[in-house]
């Protein structure tokens, strides 16, 4: 199944167009994030995951910069740079957050399926945009409605209530993204 999407950031200047592709062993979503005026980046990036919508494969390219990252993973908890490395930072993540992109929510609440009340803890491998640069940041969502999410920062007072359809595509991620299409 072949979903395209497109968000507008909440400056209406910047722009993503994302294409997810799912199969029975997985998935993968494939984006390209144009960054606002007064802070432009040009992001190309590819996730790949499995049925269980684990992260296992990450790609980011800053166009501008021609910055680059790629790292992988097991599913449960070991992330590797592209040189095998193994980076024991981010041990026990199982999510990547980009931090360009309203797609990241999509991975734990499809992966963990909370039922409306329940909230749960991760530990994300976060990537900040346009620097690529990498980082554990602990996070808690709670499911407050059938398509509605509280988004909590556990390192910062961060909090966001997001909107998202029954795919758990964000559809409103207030004061950062709105959805624009969907296909």
């Amino acid at each position: 199944m072949r979903n395209s999407v497109s968000w507008q950031d909440a400056s209406g200047t910047g722009l993503e167009d994302l294409e997810l592709l799912l199969s029975h062993q997985g998935g993968v979503a494939s984006g390209r994030v144009q960054g606002p005026k007064g802070a432009p980046f040009q992001l190309e990036y590819t996730v790949e995951f499995d049925a269980q919508w684990r992260t296992r494969k990450v790609f980011a390219l800053e166009r501008l910069s021609g910055r680059s990252l790629l790292l992988r993973a097991d599913g449960m908890g070991c992330w590797r740079d592209q040189d095998n490395v193994e980076l024991v930072e981010l041990s026990g993540a199982i999510d990547v957050d980009l931090s360009a992109t309203p797609f990241s929510n999509t991975l734990p609440i499809r992966r963990l399926r909370p039922e409306i009340g329940e909230s749960f803890e991760i530990v994300t491998a976060y990537i900040s945009v346009p620097e690529l640069t990498l980082q554990a940041d602990p996070q808690r969502y709670t499911r407050l409605a059938e398509t509605r999410y509280r988004y909590e920062s556990l390192d910062s007072d961060f909090q966001a209530e997001i909107s998202v359809d029954e795919m758990a595509l964000v559809t409103e991620y207030p004061g950062l993204f709105s959805r624009r299409h969907i296909g």
